[in-house]
């Protein structure tokens, strides 16, 4: 392991590939080439492991599970006879047991990772292209063959008139707060902001979404309603189809100016979370001096095959803007390590599983109704309601619903969406599906076990041609 510090000498080494970022991508990309035996330079800046494990899924998770024991408390009323109460008493240890097991993982699965790899050299320092186009760290040269850029991404913060003399929150910070505000304004209505609305105003922060196109807009509109309508029976507020004027801070609270069918809305909290999506790390790389093109956002214009505009140069994961998911990070990554290792292999992601951490858990695959029409495909779609679901109704849980989009003249599978209580975990059936070329037919006649989640798929499959309410237990 070297630190960019060591003598010049050390670090002017050849490397068949250097990849810059240690996160899930920049491993991913790492051990890749690795294990074909070429000699990899692995750059990291900052805190080893990336945005995952440190500060976004793993952290989130954790505190999304342990919240979730006081709504299970509070829907025990759904059940005759059974009568729980629960309640928090210290914020500051389960952000400590949360902290505690991010620092285990990024032990086991990054830092003590390495030494497997006597190939992989780890060197700690900020990259960035010099004005002749060389790769320098910490302004010594590192000289190699290959490059993949893999630094992924950070918070985006929205250009909104006073957010400088204010002191906001981000998806970050809001995951390392040891007291909690009795009342939070979010900015933002994607998977990041619900995600948070949901863990704070669970344990009993008075929570306020804005939004300019309401709750998970690029979702289907049955579930961004269906979301929307269960936050406010927790007590949620929802305030969409807002613009976002300016912001001020006061004495003990913040003030959200907006404006709401063109009139002047205040919206005031403690405190203000940010949470409009994120921006890609490109900012300190100087990629004008490679010649290497990005996007507005300045995010790494790649082709199918993980390729920057400038020969020999990679990229991978949140850096790209593209599917912004870590798995999809490390998919990726693998793609353009094994490109820049002599193969021509494409990016897919025909088939890609996307999951919100709700309650009811969201969760989608292949094309929404209006992406397919986009393509000019002549669709036809079912909805189930959970109603409908024998699971749903023995759990006296019935929150949700299952959409399916089909091609009408084949009836080939296109996309799969839900929401459920548990459809985080029953997305993946729908994912083989559309990944083998499936039609609605063939997954409403699969076997699928009773009492599941899953076995929504079969009957909302069912739901093209036939009224599954007429049919008796299993006899689909």
């Amino acid at each position: 392991m070297f630190d960019a510090n060591q003598a010049v000498s050390d670090l002017e080494r050849s490397f068949d590939l250097a990849v810059i970022g240690a996160g899930s991508a920049g491993f991913s990309a790492a051990i890749t080439a690795a294990e074909t035996g070429a000699k990899v330079a692995l750059i990291g800046y900052g805190t080893i492991g990336g945005t995952c494990v440190n500060v976004g899924c793993v952290p989130s998770k954790a505190i999304i599970r342990a919240v979730e024991t006081l709504q299970f408390a509070k829907a025990s009323r759904r059940f005759d006879g059974i009568q729980v109460s629960a309640k928090l008493v210290d914020w500051a240890a389960v952000m400590r047991q949360k902290q505690s097991l991010v620092e285990e993982l990024r032990q086991a699965k990054y830092i003590d990772v390495l030494p497997n790899y006597d190939t992989i050299t780890y060197i700690q320092g900020a990259a960035q292209f010099h004005p002749d186009g060389g790769l320098q760290v910490e302004n010594k040269t590192i000289k190699a063959s290959k490059i993949i850029l893999a630094t992924g991404s950070r918070p985006h913060i929205p250009d909104i008139d006073g957010l400088d003399t204010v002191d906001w929150l981000d998806s970050t910070t809001a995951l390392e707060l040891e007291t909690l505000p009795e009342s939070l304004t979010i900015i933002g209505g994607g998977y990041i902001g619900v995600e948070l609305a949901q863990i704070f105003a669970r344990v009993g922060v008075k929570t306020t979404i804005i939004t300019r196109r309401g709750l998970l807009p690029d979702a289907e509109p049955e579930i961004s309603k269906a979301l929307t309508g269960f936050f406010r029976d927790e007590g949620i507020t929802v305030l969409q189809g807002l613009s976002y004027l300016s912001v001020e801070q006061t004495l003990d609270q913040v003030n959200v100016m907006v404006s709401k069918d063109g009139k002047p809305v205040k919206i005031s909290a403690e405190r203000l979370l940010l949470a409009t999506g994120r921006a890609p790390n490109t900012q300190s790389l100087k990629l004008a001096n490679a010649g290497i093109k990005t996007d507005q956002r300045g995010g790494v214009l790649v082709d199918d095959q993980m390729r920057s505009s400038r020969a020999g140069v990679f990229a991978a994961g949140d850096v790209t803007g593209l599917d912004q998911f870590v798995y999809m990070a490390a998919y990726g990554a693998k793609l353009a390590a094994k490109n820049a290792m002599g193969s021509s292999l494409s990016y897919n992601n025909q088939a890609m599983p996307a999951v919100v951490f709700s309650d009811p858990q969201i969760a989608s695959v292949g094309l929404s109704e209006a992406m397919a029409k986009a393509k000019g495909i002549d669709v036809v779609t079912s909805v189930l309601g959970l109603e409908n679901l024998p699971r749903a109704l023995a759990a006296r849980d019935t929150r949700g619903l299952i959409k399916l989009v089909a091609e009408r003249d084949s009836k080939k599978l296109l996309g799969a969406h839900i929401i459920a209580p548990e459809g985080a975990d029953s997305i993946q059936t729908a994912a083989m599906a559309i990944k083998m070329g499936m039609t609605y037919v063939d997954l409403g006649e699969m076997i699928f076990p009773y009492l599941t989640t899953v076995e929504g798929l079969k009957l909302a499959a069912q739901t093209f041609e036939m009224d599954v309410a007429k049919l008796s237990c299993c006899a689909g």
